[in-house]
């Protein structure tokens, strides 16, 4: 399984235009969003409106006018993702995605345009965000998100404690830059978890069980699985 995104074209849609499934491989449609945008890496969102395909193994977008433009990452690549409605963060409420490209990646073009000749380099893309004509649909999304997350852990992945988080936008980076991790304000109402974590279980489980955190800020929280 490939890390990282990549194009998805023309030959890999059916005749209705929808992704073609790796059956063989058990992989289900869990949910389709129309009038959905995409936005790589630090340019703006494309100019073509698209659908959002989510399914069991990966997530896909494919333009709506250009049959041969489209892009998907498997579940396994996708580290962060996380629902931003915060205008400062990014001028349109969309789900964000940090994206896992290998180790061999060149981390000086982390979160960059990466272009070669004027193209963009797919395999140095490091953020996605996906923006979705209604924003009432984000929560929705961001749970599908978490379910289909909770179905891909990472090869060999065991439970264990992360010192911080990674912060895709710039802002959130501004945010936290020179501050100790310790003095991070993390929200303790445990009857009101700000979001799932892997296998259903609610925040309290998570932290007990997985020791997984959940960070809040302003109109943004996340999952990392």
């Amino acid at each position: 399984m490939a890390l990282g995104l990549r194009n998805v074209g023309e030959d890999e849609r059916n005749g209705d235009g929808n992704p073609i499934l790796d059956a063989d491989d058990g992989e289900e449609l869990m949910h389709v969003q129309p009038g959905v945008s995409v936005a790589l890496g630090n340019r703006a969102a494309d100019s073509s409106s698209g659908t959002l395909f989510i399914s069991t193994k990966r997530v896909v977008w494919l333009s709506d006018v250009d049959r041969s433009k489209g892009y998907g990452v498997d579940f396994v690549s996708v580290s962060l993702h996380a629902v931003s409605r915060d205008p400062e963060a990014y001028s349109s409420p969309c789900i964000y995605c940090q994206i896992d490209r290998g180790d061999d990646a060149d981390e000086e073009s982390d979160g960059s345009d990466s272009e070669c000749d004027g193209d963009l380099d797919l395999s140095k893309v490091s953020e996605m965000r996906l923006i979705p004509s209604d924003p009432n649909q984000l929560d929705n999304l961001f749970n599908i998100f978490c379910e289909c997350a909770a179905l891909n852990p990472e090869p060999g992945e065991e439970a264990e404690e992360e010192n911080g988080w990674i912060f895709g936008d710039e802002q959130m980076n501004e945010a936290t830059e020179g501050e100790d991790a310790s003095e991070w304000c993390f929200s303790e109402d445990l009857a009101n978890p700000i979001g799932h974590a892997n296998g259903g279980h609610d925040l309290a489980h998570s932290v007990l069980e997985v020791r997984m955190l959940w960070l809040w800020i302003p109109n943004c929280y996340m999952f990392r699985g």
